[in-house]
């Protein structure tokens, strides 16, 4: 397959992971990715890096499979996969690779992975790639990890508590895996879901109050 006759519905994609400002924001997930998360700790109880892995659905794997295998071979070679990486990694970077990381509710800022690997086992894509924070994160009071797509085209979500996990956590620290109720997170933020949630295509971080987190509780 010629690569100019792949560009429409690269685009069609979508958010997904092609992002493309034509395709609406819906107010439900159209691609769903289970995912594991390993936070690793450095021994001055600072926070090394987040190891993310997501295994995509059957469906939109295929689509993947059908739009980069340019030789028509019914698989992903070396050079189909960087594509594949370039493509997923190049349309997250606006996005910070749909990461969700606070200290005592503020913001954290992560670097961008400086790579992205894609892969296909049992006909699924597999995304893997792990990022820093820009600064030093230290593991005291309430920190969260997570993941969340702002345009809510795509649900990662973490299906056993175990797919979070923290290599290396201190002692004085406690985890929780948060699953908000819809309903629930709905309802404490109705004043803050704007028009714009539903119709903005760009997407809003209002999304992030349904995503799964780990929320680690350390002490001093």
């Amino acid at each position: 397959m010629a690569k100019g006759t792949m560009r429409p519905t690269r685009q069609v994609l979508g958010f997904a992971l092609l992002l493309a400002s034509t395709v609406p924001a819906q107010v439900h997930p159209h691609v769903f990715a289970e995912a594991r998360l390993d936070i690793v700790v450095n021994p001055d109880a600072t926070v090394q890096s987040l190891r993310h892995l997501w295994r995509f659905d059957d469906l939109f794997s295929s689509t993947v499979l059908v739009e980069f295998d340019q030789n028509g071979d019914l698989k992903l070679d070396d050079s189909e996969l960087q594509e594949v990486s370039k493509t997923v990694y190049d349309s997250l970077a606006d996005f910070n690779y749909f990461q969700m990381v606070t200290l005592d509710g503020k913001d954290v800022a992560m670097k961008p992975p400086p790579r992205l690997m894609a892969n296909f086992e049992n006909e699924q894509l597999i995304i893997m790639f792990e990022t820093e924070p820009k600064a030093p994160l230290p593991l005291k009071g309430k920190v969260d990890f997570g993941v969340y797509d702002p345009t809510f085209y795509t649900a990662i979500e973490y299906t056993e508590d175990e797919n979070m996990a923290v290599k290396g956590m201190p002692a004085a620290c406690t985890r929780t895996v948060i699953r908000p109720d819809p309903d629930e997170a709905i309802a404490q933020n109705q004043a803050s879901l704007t028009e714009d949630f539903f119709t903005d295509p760009t997407g809003t971080d209002l999304s992030k109050i349904f995503a799964t987190r780990l929320e680690l509780n350390c002490t001093t």
